[in-house]
């Protein structure tokens, strides 16, 4: 088959050329962004055919859809503070442009049996919450009142009691907290709406904390895990916001690969939705002390105690409707971690989270 992989040059989307070109024919479709690449990456699989071009550029778009049967749309700006004041831009590339990828779909002849589109856990705001006298709740965004008073933890939206977090469903209503989220929304929505009704098998793949080797340690709006990494390999402390102890989901690119390869082949995915993650919560201030007892390095997170607009406190996956295709991680936190850190301690790592902190400040994002 002819798979075509948009942002294939990317973090996750180079892992899944590199085991997709095993059995078939690849094209990569990437624009190589300046704040991800500084050049085209010594790790791009030579194997695959090339497609230097951006995803809204409708004619370099058109030819590498009409010539392919699978795509999988890995394309995307990320960044959830950035995109909160370079709106257009993150609006342009993620909704528009799959916006035009949907649209070259119902307008042109192709062979297209299935599309897979990177989604993300970021789309349900909060996590679930549990209430000893209401049970499951869906708790919005703290108030700023809450947060500077220092209440860090999530309150029932009905009676008021502190919630405990439980893992969070693909049936949680979705309550995208940035622009990011919101055009991630829009990339699986639109995505499964034309799916359906054109005919076209359509998957969408609710990412969690997704961490590995080929995250750009340079790029301060990408994955925790590699920002911490850089600030650690620079001799600086991770910078945690609130008390350190908010907890996410954090998810090897590896499994994250396998679940991509799992609905291309499973014909009972199509047309859904589903979390991929471990199922497993952890801390952000254990993360960062995790990294910086292997990169062997002395350094005390700076945990300033003050929050970020739009941050929500806990949510990590409920992955039971994904298990039920035979999903099951496989890559330890630990192990997953040692990776990150022998490929780390290779690489180059600009800082420039300090930069990001302050432009956030500018911005009225970052508690004063």
């Amino acid at each position: 088959m002819k798979i075509l992989v948009t942002g294939g040059a990317g973090f996750i989307g180079s892992y899944l050329v590199d085991t997709l070109i095993k059995e078939h024919d690849v094209t990569i479709y990437d624009n190589f962004e300046p704040q991800v690449h500084k050049s085209e990456p010594d790790y791009l699989n030579t194997g695959a055919e090339l497609i230097r071009a951006d995803v809204c550029d409708k004619e370099s778009l058109t030819k590498a859809v009409i010539d392919s049967d699978i795509i999988f749309h890995q394309a995307a700006m990320v960044g959830v503070g950035q995109s909160m004041y370079q709106i257009e831009r993150y609006m342009d590339v993620n909704t528009l442009g799959t916006a035009k990828l949907l649209d070259i779909l119902v307008n042109e002849e192709h062979n297209v049996k299935k599309l897979i589109v990177a989604s993300s856990m970021s789309i349900y705001g909060e996590g679930a919450y549990e209430c000893e006298d209401c049970g499951e709740v869906y708790p919005l965004l703290r108030s700023e009142e809450q947060l500077k008073s220092r209440q860090w933890e999530m309150n029932c939206p009905n009676c008021g009691r502190e919630v405990k977090p439980i893992a969070t469903s693909e049936n949680k209503p979705i309550q995208p907290t940035s622009i990011y989220a919101i055009s991630k929304r829009d990339q699986e929505e639109m995505t499964l709406a034309v799916g359906r009704a054109y005919g076209i098998p359509t998957v969408a793949l609710r990412y969690f904390n997704t961490y590995g080797p080929r995250q750009s340690l340079s790029n301060p709006y990408t994955g925790v895990c590699a920002i911490f990494s850089s600030r650690i390999k620079n001799n600086n402390p991770p910078i945690i916001f609130e008390d350190g102890l908010q907890t996410r989901d954090f998810t090897s690119v590896h499994d994250i690969v396998k679940a991509n390869i799992l609905v291309m082949k499973k014909s009972n995915a199509d047309y859904e939705m589903f979390n991929v993650g471990t199922g497993l919560s952890v801390s952000i201030l254990d993360i960062a002390s995790t990294l910086s007892d292997l990169y062997n390095k002395n350094i005390e997170s700076n945990v300033v105690y003050k929050y970020r607009s739009g941050d929500i406190r806990h949510c990590y996956a409920d992955i039971s409707k994904i298990r039920k295709l035979g999903f099951k991680p496989t890559v330890s936190l630990e192990d997953g971690m040692k990776e990150l850190v022998l490929w780390g301690e290779e690489q180059e790592a600009s800082d420039r989270s300090d930069k990001a902190f302050e432009e956030l400040k500018e911005r009225g994002l970052v508690e004063q």
